[in-house]
């Protein structure tokens, strides 16, 4: 390994107009990388966290919850694509539910409607301002904008609609130069995680001009995520605070082993984000047991725009973030392709950036993310009721769905053996499909229902129950 590597991929980043502050960002993780950082954080540099206040013991005064969310702005993060459900445009402009609860005869929602309308009816209840902010990726600004159009009064002031997340190239595994790849190359780039946030939101612009518009705060979180709806509590107790950045946490079950969760650094006693990509092998087990780390990262934070606005300027756009080196192939669908690296940061991670950050537990109605076709279904559902604030609120605990992948995986799959509308899962424990099944009308699941693998395609009839023991009239 040698400069070498670096030029080159300095250099495509400038070809390619990457805002120079993502270039240095870039350069630092490089440098990195090169030197053998890996990012890792051993289980014996760690302290599990504990004593996390929650969200539902706030006792914020409605006059200072109604200020601060006054002063703040609504920002996510809309640059996935939904390539792992087979989609080649932004994700959020997936279909999330059939109709408008308010509006019946408007047509089905898609999650970005859903955060418009969430935005909407937290202005209304409010007064606040609320300017909505998305950070797009090269791939998602065009489809996004142009579903935006129509919501004439969505933009506040001069205030951008969106700003673009940056990218970069990927890296040859074998000596960390930037791959080449003819036959896609769109392939040659990745985006640089989501902590490429905090460059994006400096280089664009966008941060500067919250900050000159009046705006102190920003709630920030994904568009696959429509718990993370406006809350003024919120806003007022993160104001009170005065702490420059706050990580929304939830306790962990059995189904959260995997993933980012925070602890406490023994060495300065900081709060940390260690991703699942960041956990030695022989600490998996540790991390992963939930009766010592008991709370896993939202992806929902808080920041102070004035501390992050001296930060990024103290530093030059550079938030010093871990690294996070995730190793895949040039091409995702072929195996066979070359193996590169893609230089990564998570936002969350900016908790250990900021002194006197803190953490806040919230309920599982803040975390609602859809990552699979199976979330998709369990929110398509009657598990939960939108509320008058496109809120949505969940009638029953929501049961674990298990789709065959081969079948389910992507949208159009899914799609087309639901296409007679979505079953019920109110009365349902679990869901667990084999085969290829295709579902009536009027379905209902209950208990730890199965479908077993029939062998060759076949329908769930209109009207039956789909429970443990298979199908019923």
């Amino acid at each position: 390994m040698s400069s070498q590597g670096l030029t080159q991929s300095t250099d495509r980043m400038r070809g390619a107009g990457v805002a120079p502050a993502a270039i240095d960002v870039f350069t630092r993780f490089y440098r990195l990388l090169e030197s053998g950082a890996t990012g890792m954080i051993p289980e014996a540099d760690v302290e599990p966290l504990t004593d996390v206040t929650h969200r539902d013991t706030l006792d914020v005064p409605d006059a200072a919850a109604r200020d601060a969310l006054q002063r703040t702005a609504i920002i996510k993060l809309n640059g996935g694509l939904g390539t792992s459900m087979g989609m080649d445009r932004a994700k959020s402009l997936l279909t999330v539910r059939d109709a408008d609860p308010q509006r019946p005869d408007s047509g089905p929602l898609t999650f970005l409607d859903v955060i418009v309308a969430q935005v909407r009816a937290a202005r209304h209840a409010t007064g606040a301002p609320l300017p909505l902010l998305l950070m797009n990726s090269f791939r998602t600004q065009d489809d996004t904008l142009t579903a935006l159009a129509p919501h004439d009064d969505l933009a506040v002031g001069d205030l951008p609609l969106d700003f673009l997340q940056n990218r970069e190239p990927k890296l040859l595994a074998s000596d960390l130069t930037p791959v080449d790849w003819p036959a896609d190359p769109e392939l040659e780039w990745c985006p640089p995680g989501h902590g490429d946030l905090y460059t994006a939101l400096y280089a664009s612009g966008a941060l500067r001009a919250l900050l000159d518009a009046g705006y102190r705060y920003a709630s920030v979180s994904n568009s696959d995520n429509l718990g993370a709806a406006p809350d003024a509590t919120m806003a007022g107790w993160f104001a009170a605070s005065g702490a420059p950045f706050a990580a929304e946490v939830a306790r962990r079950t059995p189904a959260d082993r995997k993933g980012g969760h925070l602890v406490v650094r023994r060495s300065d006693d900081r709060l940390v984000l260690r991703e699942t990509a960041q956990t030695p092998q022989d600490d998996q087990d540790a991390a992963a047991d939930i009766s010592r780390h008991r709370y896993f990262n939202t992806n929902n934070l808080w920041f102070d725009l004035e501390a992050l606005a001296a930060e990024l300027d103290r530093t030059g756009g550079v938030l010093e973030l871990p690294l996070i080196k995730n190793t895949k192939t040039v091409d995702p669908t072929d195996p066979s392709s070359p193996e590169v690296v893609q230089i990564e940061s998570a936002m969350g991670a900016a908790v250990e950036v900021f002194d006197g950050a803190v953490a806040i537990e919230v309920g599982r109605d803040r975390f609602l993310p859809v990552k699979t076709t199976n979330d998709l279904l369990v929110l398509r559902s009657d598990v939960y009721d939108l509320d008058d604030r496109y809120r949505f609120v969940a009638r029953t605990d929501a049961p674990l769905v298990d789709l065959d992948t081969a079948y389910y995986k992507t949208i159009a799959a899914f799609d087309a053996r639901f296409d007679d509308g979505t079953p019920s899962l109110r009365a349902a424990r679990s869901l667990t499909v084999r085969g290829d099944w295709t579902f009536g009308s009027g379905v209902t699941v209950t208990g730890d229902a199965e479908l077993a693998d029939p062998g060759g395609s076949s329908r769930v009839p209109d009207g039956a129950v789909v429970g443990p023991d298979g199908v019923s009239d």
